[in-house]
């Protein structure tokens, strides 16, 4: 097949830190072209990848100093794919709402992923356009009406995770995420003072969230019992979950995957969440982790984690959520949307010799 895989442009692929979108078209478009498919992907200039590469800007744009108007670029690359649509047996759009109104005006079919959420604006727009075709990332996911042609999990290379048959000593939860009020930093900062656990957290400090990390974060980071570790790399973000002895999820919304949860559990780590959003789909309750209704119950469930097998949260990612699981359920999207072109066309072809 050839296939155009589409990423945003903030950031580049695969992410160098925090990026899951990135980290999931990475594997994705590698795993394509490893499968012997021509790919091609629309994305930073900085980006690494097996697909051909094409880009409307030299790195991500989250890095480049002279970006203004992010609109600007992604006009841009959606110009590029959709001029190039007849090169193309599908297009895979990676980019939310922005390339709806496009995938109306060419014959090559488009599939969105959905890798955010809905929200009172955005929803108005997929409602709009619902007859096209959206793989959600989980079936909690679904708050809208649309033509969803499969769910389709997240996937992360479990051989990439070392896997950590013990915490490291003294011991330590772990938070890892955006420091936004969403992902519930604060909440786990409050947990570990409950129970007198050490945390360790890591993640990026967008500028939206400034006002956020220094007024709920900054005043209890003591480098002590909470210790704040700023963005840091893969292979830094695999030993902080890996050696963690838990990893706290308190989200405070409907995240529509997390792949911060898979990610800890291949490296072994149990993982304690909130019941919100697609958490209940990811985490096995009582065996890789706990779902929790409170974040009071998240803190009453540590000593119970603490007991789960390390190597059965390992195998829960490979057995559910592994690059190759997530790559079937996607090829097998493309070659159905492809087989109900080539069936439309072929009516219609019927239909024109028989008028």
């Amino acid at each position: 097949m050839k296939i155009a895989q589409v990423a945003p442009l903030w950031e580049r692929v695969p992410p160098p830190t925090y990026g899951g979108i990135e980290l999931v078209v990475s594997h994705l478009a590698d795993e394509l072209v490893r499968r012997g498919h021509d790919v091609t992907l629309f994305a930073s200039g900085d980006s690494q990848t097996l697909a051909k590469l094409e880009a409307v800007c030299p790195r991500a744009l989250r890095l480049d100093p002279n970006f203004r108007e992010y609109s600007v670029y992604e006009t841009l690359e959606l110009s590029q794919v959709y001029q190039r649509a007849a090169e193309f047996d599908i297009i895979h759009s990676h980019v939310g709402v922005t390339a709806l109104a496009l995938a109306n005006f060419v014959p090559t079919p488009t599939v969105h992923t959905l890798h955010g959420s809905f929200n009172n604006e955005n929803k108005n727009v997929y409602s709009h356009h619902h007859k096209q075709s959206f793989i959600s990332i989980s079936n909690a996911q679904r708050q809208v009406d649309l033509n969803y042609v499969d769910t389709v999990y997240n996937g992360i290379d479990p051989g990439s995770y070392q896997f950590f048959a013990k915490p490291q000593e003294p011991a330590y939860l772990a938070f890892l995420g955006r420091f936004s009020p969403e992902k519930g930093p604060h909440h786990a900062i409050a947990i570990a003072k409950k129970t007198g656990w050490r945390l360790k957290m890591a993640g990026k400090v967008d500028v939206v969230d400034a006002e956020f990390f220094e007024r709920e974060i900054a005043p209890h980071i003591d480098g002590k019992q909470i210790e704040f570790l700023g963005e840091i790399d893969n292979v830094q973000k695999a030993e902080l979950l890996g050696n963690a002895a838990i990893a706290l999820f308190p989200i405070t919304w409907r995240e529509p995957f997390g792949l911060v949860m898979i990610e800890a559990m291949a490296a072994g780590t149990p993982v304690i969440a909130m019941s919100m959003g697609a958490v209940p789909e990811v985490i096995a309750h009582g065996e890789t982790g706990f779902v929790c209704q409170s974040y009071e119950e998240m803190a009453e469930m540590i000593p119970r984690a603490l007991e789960l097998n390390r190597r059965q949260c390992r195998q829960h990612v490979e057995n559910n959520f592994s690059v190759a699981q997530m790559v079937n359920g996607y090829e097998q999207v493309y070659q159905k949307m492809i087989q109900q072109r080539i069936s439309q066309n072929g009516h219609l072809h019927a239909a024109k010799i028989t008028f």
